[in-house]
C-alpha cells in the first residue's frame, strides 16, 4: 500500500511529464488530502494512463484501418461509448468438429466482424505496454524468478539413440567357414545412459528377437569409466565385455540429435557378409528336364487325365505274405504315381486304401547317392537322373516300384486310347488273373444255453453288438390290455397238490403266459404269482425251432407243460369264446377248442342263469397294471 506522503509526491511529477492535452484531465486536487480521496486519485489516473498508451499504439496502426480509442479503455462505469450505427452484434465461432471431436478455433475477429486490438499492435509495442503499465500502477517491477530445474531423467524421457552395427561369431570345427556375421542393433537410452544391445529377427527364419546385453551402463575401460553418447560414432569399433561391436548406421533421429550436439557423423557403412550367407544366395542348381519343356502346356493338356492300370501286388516273399490287387494311377498333369489297394468285403484287412501317396517315384539315381542306405536317404530331384514316365508302364509286364514288384494284367478304355494315340510302339498285352474262388461260409449258430430267452440270446450270434431283438409294434398296439384268463388245475401224483386253483392269462400283445395261483383259507400253501409273463414252449419241439402256446392249444381239459408242471384247463372267461370266434377264420382256430369252450361255458350258465364270467381275481392287479378288458 502506499503511504500518504510519499505517494503524493510521486503523482505530480508523473503527470507533468505528460503532454498538456492530458495534464487537464489528469491534475489531482489539492484538497485530496484523506487516504480515500487518494486512493481514489490513483485509480483515476491509472485508467487515464492506460488509456494515452492503448491510443498511442493504435494511432500507429492507423493507415491499415481505423480502430476506436474506446477499445484501451477498461470496462467500467463511464469508460464505454457505444457505436449508435452499429446493428451487428454477433461474437465469431470459436468451436469446430474434426473427425468427431471438438477443437477450439482462435477467433479472427472481434464482435460484429471488429477488427481484433491483438491484430493491430505490434510484438514489440505489446511488450512494452505491459512493462509500462505495472509499472505506472505498481512502480518497479521486480525481477521474475528463474525457471524451474527439469531433471535429465524428465527432459530426456523416452528419447532413445538407435544405432545399427554387428560382430563376428567364431564357428568351430567347420571346414566351410569360421566365422558369423551377426547384425545387432545398440539402444542408447538418454535418461540414465543405458545401453542395451539386441539381435534383431532375420528374414526367412524361425528365430525371435533375442537381447543380447541386457539394459545397463556399459564399463568402457578397467578405471570404470561408462559409455556416454558422446563417446558413439560411425565406422567406429565399440569393445563391451571382450566384443568387438562394429556400428556401422544410426536412424534419422540420432543423426538429428548428434548433429545438434556438434557431433560430426562419419560415413555410413554396410554390413559385410560372411561365408554361410553367401553360400545360402546361390543360385541353385537347373532343373533337370529340357529347357524347351514347356510345363504349363502340360498342365493345360493333361489336367484331370489320368492312366489307370489293374495290377497284382506279389508280396509271397515276405512272411505271411499274399497277392493282394491294387490300382495305379499314373496322373499325366505332373507324372506323379499313386497306388490304391482294392479293398475286398469280410478280408479282415483293416481299410487302408493307399498304399502309396501320390508323388513323382525316381527310377534312376546318380551314382554318388548310391553307397547310401536307401531307407535313410533323402532323393533330391538334383539327384535324380529320370523319373518313371507312361513308356515304363507295359501291361502284361511286372514293374518295380519302390522295392516292390506289380504284374501289370489289365487297364481300362482311356489309358488303351492314349498309347495307341501317342505310344503305338508299345504293345498292351492283358493277362487273365486267377480269381479266388469265394467259399459259401454257412453261419453256424452254437445251441441255446439257456441264458435269457432264445430271441435275446440269439443277437449275440447275428452281430458284433448285439441289438435287442424287434417287437411287432402293430401287434403290440391293437392287442394292448388283451387277456385270456383259463381256469387251471395241477396235474401232480404229490397229494398235497390237490386243490390247487390257477388262472393262466395269455397275453395278445406278446403271445406270453402268466400263472396266477388263488388262496385259499386254511389251506396251507401261499397264494400269488406262480409263474411271470414268459412264453413257454411246447414239450415235442426243439431248442433250435422252438413252438409256442397260442390259444389255438388252450381247449378245456387240455393239458399245458410248463416247465415240468403240467396244468388241466378247467374253464375259461366268455371274453375267451368270444374273442376265438370273431378271430377263427384268421388264427386258423380248430372247432375242437371252440366246441370245448361252448359246452364248458354253455354248463356254466345252466347252473347259474346269471353267470357273465368267471369270479376270479385279475392278476394284472397284482402286477400293478390296470385290469383286463
Amino acid at each position: 500500500m502506499l503511504s500518504g506522503t510519499h505517494g503524493c509526491h510521486g503523482i505530480p511529477e508523473l503527470i507533468n511529464k505528460r503532454p498538456v492535452s492530458d495534464r487537464r484531465s489528469a491534475v489531482v486536487p489539492e484538497e485530496a488530502s484523506s487516504h480515500s480521496d487518494l486512493i481514489h486519485t490513483l485509480i483515476q489516473f491509472t485508467s487515464l494512463e492506460k488509456r494515452r498508451l492503448t491510443c498511442k499504439f493504435v494511432k500507429k496502426k492507423s493507415h491499415k484501418m481505423s480502430v476506436s480509442t474506446t477499445h484501451g479503455l477498461p470496462f467500467l462505469p463511464g469508460n464505454s461509448f457505444r457505436d449508435t450505427t452499429k446493428s451487428a452484434f454477433h461474437r465469431p465461432q470459436t468451436l469446430s468438429y474434426k473427425n468427431g471431436y471438438a477443437l477450439p478455433l482462435r477467433p479472427t475477429a472481434g464482435i460484429g466482424q471488429d477488427p481484433l486490438l491483438s491484430e493491430n499492435i505490434l510484438q514489440n509495442e505489446m511488450k512494452q505496454l505491459s512493462s509500462q503499465i505495472p509499472t505506472l500502477t505498481y512502480g518497479t517491477p521486480t525481477r521474475s524468478p528463474p525457471r524451474d530445474f527439469i531433471p535429465a531423467f524428465v527432459a530426456y524421457d523416452k528419447k532413445v539413440l538407435r544405432f545399427y552395427g554387428y560382430y563376428k561369431e567364431e564357428v568351430l570345427h567347420s571346414p566351410n567357414e569360421h566365422f558369423y556375421v551377426q547384425p545387432v542393433v545398440i539402444y542408447y537410452y538418454l535418461e540414465d545412459d543405458s545401453i542395451c544391445v539386441m539381435k534383431p529377427k532375420l528374414k526367412n527364419t524361425n528365430e525371435k528377437e533375442i537381447k543380447q546385453i541386457k539394459r545397463h551402463r556399459l564399463p568402457k575401460n578397467q578405471p570404470g569409466e561408462h559409455y556416454h553418447w558422446k563417446d558413439f560414432n560411425l565406422a567406429m569399433d565399440m569393445i563391451v565385455y571382450n566384443t568387438v561391436y562394429r556400428i556401422t548406421n544410426c536412424d534419422p533421429f540420432t543423426q538429428e540429435f548428434m548433429e545438434s550436439q556438434g557431433i560430426v557423423l562419419n560415413d555410413p557403412e554396410q554390413i559385410p557378409g560372411d561365408p554361410h550367407s553367401s553360400r545360402q544366395t546361390q543360385p541353385q542348381l537347373p532343373d533337370i528336364s529340357s529347357t524347351n519343356y514347356d510345363r504349363f502346356k502340360q498342365f493345360l493338356t493333361m489336367d484331370r487325365k489320368v492312366l489307370r492300370f489293374f495290377a497284382v501286388w506279389d508280396d509271397s516273399d515276405s512272411l505271411y505274405g499274399e497277392k493282394l490287387e491294387v490300382i495305379v494311377h499314373y496322373y499325366l498333369v505332373d507324372d506323379s504315381v499313386e497306388i490304391r489297394i482294392v479293398q475286398e468285403s469280410n478280408s479282415g484287412r483293416d481299410t487302408v486304401p493307399v498304399l502309396l501317396h501320390r508323388q513323382k517315384i525316381p527310377k534312376d539315381i546318380k551314382e554318388v547317392c548310391q553307397p547310401f542306405p536307401s531307407c535313410v536317404l533323402e532323393v533330391s530331384p538334383q539327384d535324380v537322373q529320370e523319373f518313371y514316365s507312361p513308356k515304363n508302364f507295359r501291361v502284361g509286364e511286372e514293374l518295380r516300384l519302390m522295392g516292390k514288384r506289380f504284374l501289370l494284367y489289365d487297364c481300362d478304355e482311356f489309358t488303351r486310347k492314349y498309347y495307341e494315340q501317342h505310344h503305338p510302339d508299345i504293345p498292351l498285352k492283358p493277362l487273365p488273373v486267377q480269381q479266388k474262388a469265394q467259399e459259401d461260409c454257412k453261419k453256424v449258430i452254437p445251441p441255446y444255453n439257456g441264458f435269457g430267452s432264445l430271441e435275446d440270446s440269439l443277437q449275440n450270434c447275428l452281430s458284433l453288438i448285439p441289438k435287442p431283438p424287434k417287437k411287432d409294434l402293430l401287434k403290440l398296439l391293437e392287442n394292448d390290455h388283451k387277456v385270456l384268463r383259463y381256469a387251471a388245475k395241477l396235474d401232480s401224483q404229490n397229494p398235497n397238490d390237490e386243490g390247487r386253483h390257477f388262472i393262466l392269462s395269455y397275453y395278445l400283445s406278446n403271445d406270453m403266459i402268466s400263472i396266477f395261483e388263488r388262496s385259499r383259507r386254511n389251506f396251507g400253501i401261499l397264494g400269488g404269482k406262480f409263474l411271470e409273463k414268459t412264453r413257454i414252449p411246447k414239450p415235442s419241439s426243439t431248442v433250435e425251432n422252438p413252438e409256442y402256446y397260442g390259444p389255438a392249444d388252450f381247449a378245456i381239459g387240455a393239458t399245458v407243460e410248463v416247465f415240468r408242471h403240467r396244468f388241466v384247463l378247467t374253464d375259461a372267461d366268455q371274453y375267451v369264446l368270444t374273442y376265438l370266434e370273431s378271430m377263427a377264420e384268421q388264427e386258423q382256430i380248430p372247432e375242437k377248442t371252440l366246441s370245448s369252450l361252448r359246452q364248458a361255458l354253455g354248463q356254466s350258465k345252466a347252473l347259474d342263469p346269471n353267470h357273465t364270467s368267471l369270479n376270479l381275481p385279475d392278476p394284472a392287479a397284482d402286477e400293478g397294471r390296470p385290469p383286463s378288458s
